[in-house]
C-alpha cells in the first residue's frame, strides 16, 4: 500500500510543476513509506525517493521501509535534501508549508527554487484504502470495548480522572498503543464543557457523564462520545438528550458522497436551533480521522465548501450543553461509501443510558 501512496504523490508532482517534493510531517512521512521515527524527511521526485535520517533509525528503516532510499545526513537534515537536489537536477522543490516552520526554511539551500505547497499528502491520506479502514475499525472495536467496561464499573464515589486511566489501561491491553487524545470524562454540570478533560472532581449519583474517547490501533485513531447518566438525571438531561440523538440520525442519514462540509453543519445546527437550544450548541458537526484525530475532510473551516467522497471517514458529534445543568454529546465514526454513509461504531441508544447505582 505505501508503493502505491508514494505513486499518487508523485503523480500529483507534475501537475504541480514540481520537480521533488519535501516531506517533513513525520505523519505524512509514516503514511507514504511506513517509517514511524523521527527528525527526518522525505524528499520524493517522480521516479525515486530519498528517506533522510541518522543513525540510530538504520534498522529500523530496513524493518519498515521499502519504497525510499535511505540516506544518512552529516550536517543536518535540510542540507541534505538540498545536496540530494543538486546531485539528481531537483529544480523545483515543494514544501509543506503548514508545517516547516521559518528558521528551519531558512537553512534551505538558495541553489533551488523552493514552492510552499498546502496539503498535497494530507489530501491523499482523505481517502482511506482497505488496509487503513480495517485498522481504524480495530481500533473503534477497541474503544467501544472500552466504553462497555466503564459502564460496568463506573460508580458514584469514583473521580473523573480515575475512569479515565481505567478505561485507557483497558484499552492498552486489547492491543491500543494509547488514547487518541486526552480522554474527556465530564459529569455534572461539567459536561456542559464540551472538552471538559477528566478532573478529580467525585461522580455523584445522578451525574449526567460526558464521555469522549478514543485510541490509537497502529497508528490509527478512533474518535467516540456517548453520554449516559450514573443514576437517574436531571429530566433536562433526558430532553436534550432525544434532541441530539435527533440530530445525529439526521446527519447520518445526510452523509453521502458529494454533500459539502457546509450542508452537514447546517443539517445539525438547524435541526437543534428549531428545538430551541441553537444557542448551546457551538461547535462543527464533525472532522475527519485516520492518522491523526483531525483531519479531512469533515464538518469545519476549510471544508465548508468540500463535498465528500468515498473513502472518507468522519465524525459526528452534535451536542448540546447547558450551563449549571449539564451537557449531552453523541459521536459516531461513518465511512463513506458510494452511495451513503456506513456506521462504523455502534448507534448510541435512541434514551439516555442510566448505570445502576449500586446500594
Amino acid at each position: 500500500m505505501a508503493n502505491e501512496r508514494l505513486q499518487h504523490l508523485q503523480a500529483k508532482l507534475q501537475t504541480q510543476e514540481l520537480d521533488a517534493m519535501l516531506v517533513t510531517d513525520a505523519t505524512n512521512i509514516t503514511y507514504l513509506t511506513g517509517f514511524t521515527g523521527e527528525e527526518s524527511a522525505l524528499l520524493v521526485s517522480a521516479t525515486h525517493a530519498w528517506l533522510i535520517t541518522d543513525s540510530r533509525f538504520t534498522e529500523q528503516v530496513k524493518v519498515e521501509v521499502t519504497n525510499a532510499e535511505m540516506v544518512l545526513h552529516q550536517a543536518g537534515v535540510l542540507a541534505e535534501a538540498g545536496t540530494l537536489a543538486t546531485t539528481h537536477a531537483l529544480h523545483r522543490i515543494g514544501f509543506e508549508a503548514e508545517t516547516l516552520v521559518y528558521a528551519a526554511y531558512a537553512k534551505l539551500p538558495a541553489t533551488v527554487e523552493w514552492i510552499a505547497t498546502t496539503n498535497l499528502v494530507a489530501q491523499l491520506r482523505e481517502v482511506k484504502d482497505a488496509t487503513e479502514l480495517a485498522l481504524i475499525q480495530r481500533a473503534i472495536e477497541i474503544a467501544e470495548a472500552g466504553y462497555q467496561h466503564v459502564l460496568a464499573t463506573i460508580q458514584p464515589g469514583m473521580t473523573e480522572a480515575a475512569v479515565a486511566l481505567d478505561l485507557e489501561v483497558y484499552m492498552r491491553q486489547l492491543g491500543a498503543s494509547g488514547p487518541s487524545f486526552e480522554t474527556i470524562v465530564a459529569s455534572g454540570a461539567r459536561s456542559a464543557m464540551p472538552h471538559g478533560a477528566a478532573t478529580d472532581k467525585v461522580i455523584e449519583a445522578g451525574d449526567v457523564v460526558t464521555l469522549d474517547w478514543g485510541c490509537v490501533y497502529h497508528g490509527y485513531m478512533s474518535d467516540l462520545t456517548r453520554t449516559f447518566a450514573v443514576g437517574e438525571p436531571d429530566p433536562q438531561i433526558r430532553a436534550i438528550y432525544k434532541v441530539v440523538y435527533a440530530a445525529n440520525a439526521r446527519v447520518t442519514a445526510l452523509m453521502a458522497p458529494g454533500v459539502t462540509g457546509r450542508a452537514i453543519n447546517d443539517c445539525a445546527h438547524g435541526f437543534i436551533d428549531a428545538a430551541g437550544y441553537g444557542q448551546y450548541f457551538g461547535h462543527g458537526t464533525g472532522h475527519g480521522i485516520g492518522l491523526s484525530i483531525h483531519e479531512g475532510p469533515g464538518a469545519w473551516g476549510v471544508y465548508n465548501q468540500v463535498g465528500q467522497v468515498p473513502g472518507n471517514v468522519e465524525t459526528n458529534e452534535p451536542g448540546i450543553y447547558l450551563p449549571g445543568i449539564g451537557g449531552v454529546r453523541i459521536e459516531d465514526d461513518l465511512l463513506i461509501t458510494a452511495d451513503g454513509a456506513q456506521l462504523l461504531s455502534t448507534p448510541a441508544p435512541a434514551e439516555i443510558l442510566v448505570v445502576k447505582v449500586s446500594d
